[in-house]
């Protein structure tokens, strides 16, 4: 095992943003760890989603389910129940992203969740058994948190390690372990729209720029010191105060 984690927040079909901070990666002394959220919003999912894959597949790299991969995978199970709801979460440039421009006019919901199983049928697999946390002696990666108040963390609803805000991070309690976490943007918790540094507090440690809103993406270099590097690849539309 490598001594050193490092871990790429929300990427959201930025491709060029993920390109260039995988720039930095060392291979041989770093893990790559993905937060999930590879897809949906930004313009190239497919790139991003191919390219995590690969990544895993060769150079052991890790990738943990986000919100929006399992907003994939229920369109896919319920095409005509969450089509609306994948669309309005930024899944419209996504499906396009998979196809061409226009696919979505062109088709039902049921033809393209039916010709994803069909054309992509390797990702929805590798996509269906990403885990929910990745675990060392001396960090945890999650994508949204875990439920502070159970015994336990590990027992956390699947629905929360994707989903949840407030509840985790405004959270009093804490581990003994640093927890690296993504889906809230630091915009948000900054209170500055135009603030994309991560965002530490109580041992928790947020790096989602909000590469999707035209922040920035991250990548930490975790160690079992504590955070060794923040690269931040800002997006070329981002303004700045």
């Amino acid at each position: 095992m490598k001594e050193k984690l490092f871990v790429v927040g929300d990427v959201h079909g930025e491709y060029d943003l993920l390109e260039k901070l995988l720039q930095h990666w060392n291979k041989e002394e770093e893990t790559l760890v993905f937060l999930g959220d590879l897809a949906d919003r930004g313009p190239e999912s497919k790139r991003c989603f191919l390219l995590v894959k690969e990544l895993v597949e060769t150079y052991q790299a890790v990738c943990i389910s986000g919100n929006h991969e399992v907003l994939f995978l229920d369109f896919l199970q319920f095409p005509q129940k969450k089509f609306s709801h994948y669309v309005m979460n930024g899944g419209y440039a996504t499906l396009e992203s998979l196809f061409y421009s226009g696919v979505l006019e062109e088709n039902t919901p049921e033809q393209l969740a039916d010709k994803i199983q069909s054309d992509y049928a390797d990702l929805v697999r590798f996509l269906k058994a990403l885990p929910f946390y990745y675990e060392t002696d001396y960090c945890l990666c999650v994508h949204a948190g875990v439920n502070l108040d159970l015994e336990d963390w590990r027992e956390t609803e699947p629905s929360d390690f994707v989903w949840m805000r407030e509840a985790f991070f405004q959270h009093e309690k804490a581990l003994e372990k640093l927890i690296v976490f993504g889906h809230t943007p630091v915009q948000y918790l900054h209170k500055n729209g135009f603030q994309t540094h991560i965002w530490y507090q109580n041992h928790k440690l947020n790096i989602d720029g909000g590469a999707a809103y035209e922040g920035s993406l991250h990548g930490v270099v975790i160690s079992k010191n504590g955070l060794e590097k923040d690269y931040q690849i800002f997006h070329p539309n981002h303004r700045w105060e």
